[in-house]
């Protein structure tokens, strides 16, 4: 009992510093919050907050990994039989949808801006990601089925539509509120993946 006690009193300290910190990045900027004001705000400590997270950016790692639940919660709607160019633009919409409306513009300009600090773990580059894999899963079967070509990579065919979806979170962020993120992506998307079946298509 004492033991559940505590691990319930760390799992209450942990959301109390994520929420306060992510609430002071929001109004402060990431850069002009300390570990100390996270600390001092959420009335914990700097043993308890390096416990926890192992350093600011961490705090935008726990966040993401609510990404992460998103997609493959998401995958679930998406039709197993359907060509690959529909999974692809059925799960580029959810994942903008997603991330406009649940994790917002703010969020997002931060880990842009402030990610690249913490280059050895940085989240964009973790191919390990649920994103990564349900995108060669994807890959993968369309090869089996013979809608592409044996040839096809598609290890770096998924790093390829994932920059594909970095590069539409950036302009995004970068254009303002004239960017539409939805349209903007839809064409984008299209444009791309006619491209990837006309190199790699089956050719019958």
């Amino acid at each position: 009992m004492r033991k559940r006690s505590r691990q319930l009193q760390a799992e209450k300290t942990k959301q109390r510093i994520f929420e306060t910190a992510l609430e002071l990045f929001q109004k402060k900027g990431f850069n002009q919050v300390t570990v100390d004001e996270i600390v001092q705000k959420s009335n914990s400590s700097k043993g308890a907050f390096y416990g926890h997270f192992d350093s600011k950016y961490g705090i935008f790692l726990e966040k993401f990994k609510e990404i992460d639940t998103f997609y493959e919660t998401f995958i679930q709607t998406i039709d197993e039989e359907a060509p690959l160019k529909e999974k692809i633009l059925t799960l580029f919409h959810g994942q903008m949808n997603y991330l406009e409306h649940e994790l917002g513009k703010d969020l997002m300009r931060t880990v842009y801006t402030n990610g690249l600090i913490e280059s050895e773990n940085h989240y964009f580059t973790n191919t390990e990601r649920s994103v990564y894999k349900i995108l060669i899963r994807f890959i993968n079967t369309s090869i089996e089925r013979g809608e592409l070509v044996k040839e096809a990579n598609s290890k770096e065919m998924a790093m390829l539509i994932a920059r594909c979806m970095r590069g539409n979170l950036y302009d995004w962020i970068a254009f303002g509120k004239d960017f539409n993120l939805q349209e903007e992506s839809k064409v984008f998307m299209e444009i791309f993946m006619e491209g990837i079946l006309k190199q790699y298509g089956a050719r019958r």
